[in-house]
């Protein structure tokens, strides 16, 4: 028998395609009787991101061969520059993609919701995106309670017991050994290395993030700098960005930053990267030129949010694996 013989069917439900459209629907209107445009900008992009946590995915362009082009991760470097062309509020609702991304919360091909709004503060923002996330909830019959807001700092040493800001390299290491006993092989631990960032997250994701199991919308604010990726730094303490993220029940859904804005900055976070991509043995990317023009012109004090759609389906109808809310999974199935 073909191994298609089963594999050709939907890996959502036909309840769960309906309910994921009036999910869509409610992400649209949300956004629409508040003003906020909708637009649409390219997949494909000619640089790929220097953040070494993530990889785009390759493409070709056929008339222009030699040329190389990417598919996007996030639609945030062209919404920038439309914001720096004097566009009003602006969200996106679309397709990304990630290599190397897969797993029961992963896929490299998947659905965000990003959007940017001029001259909110950062405490609006997460308002704002709790908002969103309980309004398509609702509309799943799943009630929200009202979020708990926690810093990074206040998560670690609740959960973790010890300061994630002021902790060197070698007291985080003892910490992961005695609060992940028998999980540290000595091939983790060479790939960790002496990168303290690196132990920071992954306690965060072994130890923290499970202790948010159940705990409904929590919003964890005031990354290390370390993390700020495009965020700004707290003017009041250096040590933070301008950064929120918002679990529920453990899984987390948004990204939002009080966008930085200056391009000089940019450029240095953009060097930093790739010196570090270049320690991990990863491929160069050269910044993205275009983005630093846009910055360089003037983008508008703004905040932004990215939003995993279909982690916030799975998180709201109860469902354990990102496949069961997509029509069809990724292609390793094909």
């Amino acid at each position: 028998m073909s191994r298609y013989a089963a594999a050709w069917r939907p890996t959502a439900s036909l309840d769960t395609l309906r309910r994921r459209a009036v999910a869509l629907a409610t992400v649209r209107e949300f956004f629409g009787t508040r003003g906020v445009l909708e637009v649409e900008t390219p997949l494909l992009v000619r640089h790929p991101v220097s953040d070494p946590q993530l990889a785009n995915l390759p493409s070709a362009l056929g008339v222009r061969p030699g040329l190389p082009c990417y598919l996007h991760t996030s639609p945030e470097y062209h919404m920038k520059r439309l914001l720096a062309a004097g566009a009003p509020d602006i969200y996106q609702l679309g397709k990304v993609f990630r290599d190397g991304e897969l797993g029961a919360r992963h896929r490299p091909e998947f659905t965000l919701v990003e959007w940017y709004r001029r001259g909110q503060d950062l405490d609006a923002c997460m308002a704002e995106t709790c908002d969103l996330i309980a309004t398509v909830a609702a509309r799943l019959d799943r009630s929200l309670p009202p979020p708990r807001h926690a810093s990074y700092r206040e998560l670690f040493i609740e959960h973790a017991g010890f300061d994630p800001l002021e902790a060197g390299l070698a007291e985080i290491r003892t910490w992961a050994a005695a609060l992940l006993p028998g999980s540290l092989s000595p091939g983790l631990v060479a790939s960790l290395g002496e990168r303290r960032q690196a132990w920071l997250d992954l306690v965060l994701v072994q130890v923290v993030e499970p202790a948010l199991r159940g705990a409904g919308l929590v919003v964890v604010s005031q990354y290390p700098a370390t993390q700020a990726a495009l965020a700004r730094l707290h003017p009041g303490d250096p040590r933070v960005a301008e950064r929120f993220e918002v679990y529920l029940d453990g899984l987390e859904l948004a990204n939002g930053y009080h966008e930085l804005a200056d391009a000089g900055e940019q450029r240095r976070r953009f060097a930093a990267d790739r010196a570090e991509r270049g320690a991990l043995g990863l491929p160069d990317t050269e910044p993205d030129e275009a983005l630093l023009a846009a910055l360089e012109a003037g983008l508008p004090d703004c905040c932004g949010v990215a939003l995993g759609f279909d982690r916030l389906l799975m998180a709201c109808l109860g469902l354990q694996d990102i496949a069961a809310v997509l029509a069809f999974s990724a292609p390793e199935d094909a």
